[in-house]
This record gives structure tokens, C-alpha cells and sequence, in this order.
């Protein structure tokens, strides 16, 4: 069995900036990037945030340059997706596909996927009005009402936010109370900006070419309205991908990676990087800051415990 010194699973920035750092510091590398690579920046149209990108870029075409600059440094790239770790002894063993690699220390940069309504509508406006991060969207709503769907910390985070940017948020919640931290819905509650309909859900989201509003029902009445809005943001958590990492690695109640000195697990050699273990920025900047730490830490393992 081939033996790497570093194994990097997962190809979103995390992953690809991981690579960059192995391979320059002349590590053997091999990136398990999955059959449908490249992560959440896949699903995002213009990326305006992204520094070095004056102009914006779009989500995949920032991921085809991230991905082309990771092979310029000559890492091993297999496209299947991680069934099977076993972290209890080293080297470590990582399978993907029919085959089994080792590895001396371990990226693990799966990344977290939105939780999002699943109706038809919604997924035909994505990133055509409908998003799942205010932070990364929200400059494009400027001084336009927007609604935002869900009842926790998070829907009150990005309803905060909007509201320094929109005329208007609406935030819809099936229920008839929030789930939110009561100083969060304090902090919500207090805003102006923002107005509440309760025992409400998202039926279907309107318009053409872009988003115009939404159909909702009241779920004790069965009434249906609807709501003018530019503008969908879906905000009703996330899941971390660390389904195959159970019982491997610490994980916290949400699935998350728990890691301690940015980036260590508690397993010395295994690292995380990116929203697999950030559940506060999810931003693709701070994802390939924590691929870049993330790699300095694993070469730095390697260099105490691996002399040759």
C-alpha cells in the first residue's frame, strides 16, 4: 500500500489550499477530493467577497483556479468519495472507492452543507435570489426587502445582518416562538428593519428571471398569502459531512469536528480545516485560511514524529 505523508480528504478552499501548503513544503500529498468536488462554492454564482477578485468571480470558476493552482504543485488527485477511516493506529487509513491509502497525517476539509427547504422553486432560484448566507449575499439586496426563513440563532444572525443592508426583513417561522438564544431574538426584536410572521412556511418562491416574493401558508389555519421580497434566505442550519468520521474522531452534538490549537483533533496527526469544524464564519476566505493552518500543522507533526 502506497504510503503518503499527508492525506487530504475533501476539495472545497480548505482542501485545495491544504494541498498548496503540503506540496510546498515538499510533502507527498494525496487529495481525496470526492466525486463531486470543488464544495459549496460549486452552488454560488458571483463571489464579491473574495479578496484579490476586484471585479467578483464566480463561485466554480474560483474553485477551477483554486484547483488548477493545488495540481501546479503536484499532489495525487482521486476523485472518490471517503467510505472508511481508521485513525486508531499510524500510518492512518483512509479508503475511498475500492482502494485503501495510508497516510502519516490527515486533512479532513469535507466542508458542511446547507439545510434547505426542498421545494422545486427553491432550488431553481439559487443564487438567483435565493441563498443560504447573508454574509455572502446580502450586499446584493441593498435597500431591498428580503424574508428570511427560519427560527434559530443563525435565522437571527443573518436577519441582524440584512438589516444593516435592506430596507426590510421578514422573517418566517412555522412556529409561534423562536428557537433562538433569547438574547439573539432581543437583538432581532429590537431592530426596526425586522418583522415577524409566525406559523408560517415557505410554500413556493416567486417570480421569473429572478426572485419577486413568496407564496406562504399558515400551518394551524391552512390560509394562504403571499409576500413581496427580492430576496430568500434560507437560514435552518447546516450538517456538517463527518457521517464517516464517527467514532473516529471527536465530533460535537451538531456533528462538527471539534479541534483545539485552531486546527488539532484529538487524534495527534488528524487535522480539520474549514466549515467541517467552523460553524461561526463559513466563508470560503477563512475556510482556506484554516486549510493553510491546517497544513503547517500536519507538516509540523510530521517534522517531530517522522525524521526521514
Amino acid at each position: 500500500m502506497d504510503l503518503h505523508d499527508v492525506i487530504i480528504v475533501g476539495s472545497g478552499a480548505a482542501g485545495y489550499t491544504a494541498a498548496i501548503y503540503a506540496c510546498r513544503a515538499g510533502r507527498k500529498t494525496l487529495l481525496l477530493a470526492g466525486s463531486i468536488p470543488g464544495g459549496q462554492l460549486m452552488i454560488t454564482s458571483d463571489v464579491e467577497n473574495f479578496p484579490g477578485f476586484p471585479q467578483g468571480i464566480l463561485g466554480p470558476e474560483l474553485m477551477e483556479n483554486l484547483r488548477k493552482q493545488a495540481e501546479r504543485f503536484g499532489p495525487e488527485i482521486v476523485y472518490d468519495d471517503v467510505s472508511k477511516v481508521d485513525f486508531r493506529s499510524r500510518p492512518f487509513t483512509v479508503t475511498a472507492g475500492m482502494h485503501a491509502y495510508q497516510g502519516r497525517a490527515v486533512i479532513v476539509a469535507t466542508g458542511a452543507n446547507a439545510k434547505w427547504l426542498e421545494i422545486p422553486s427553491e432550488a431553481r432560484f439559487k443564487g438567483k435570489g435565493v441563498s443560504a448566507c447573508a454574509t455572502c449575499d446580502g450586499f446584493f439586496f441593498k435597500d431591498k426587502e428580503v424574508v428570511v426563513v427560519g427560527g434559530g440563532d443563525t435565522a437571527m444572525e443573518e436577519a441582524s445582518f440584512l438589516a444593516n443592508i435592506t430596507s426590510k426583513v421578514t422573517v418566517i417561522h412555522r412556529r409561534d416562538k423562536l428557537r433562538a438564544s433569547q438574547i439573539m431574538q432581543d437583538r432581532a426584536a429590537s431592530n426596526p428593519k425586522i418583522q415577524f410572521l409566525w406559523d408560517s412556511k415557505v410554500k413556493e418562491i416567486l417570480g421569473d428571471q429572478k426572485v419577486t416574493g413568496v407564496r406562504l401558508e399558515n400551518v394551524k389555519t391552512g390560509k394562504e398569502t403571499t409576500l413581496s421580497a427580492s430576496g430568500v434566505f434560507v437560514a435552518i442550519g447546516y450538517t456538517p459531512n463527518t457521517h464517516v468520521f464517527k467514532g473516529a474522531i471527536d465530533l460535537d452534538p451538531k456533528g462538527y469536528i471539534v479541534t483545539k490549537h485552531e486546527t488539532e483533533t484529538n487524534v495527534p496527526g488528524v487535522f480539520a480545516a474549514g466549515d467541517v469544524r467552523d460553524y461561526r464564519y463559513r466563508q470560503a476566505i477563512t475556510a482556506a485560511a484554516d486549510g493553510c493552518k491546517a497544513a503547517i500543522d500536519a507538516d509540523r507533526f510530521l517534522a517531530e514524529h517522522h525524521k526521514n
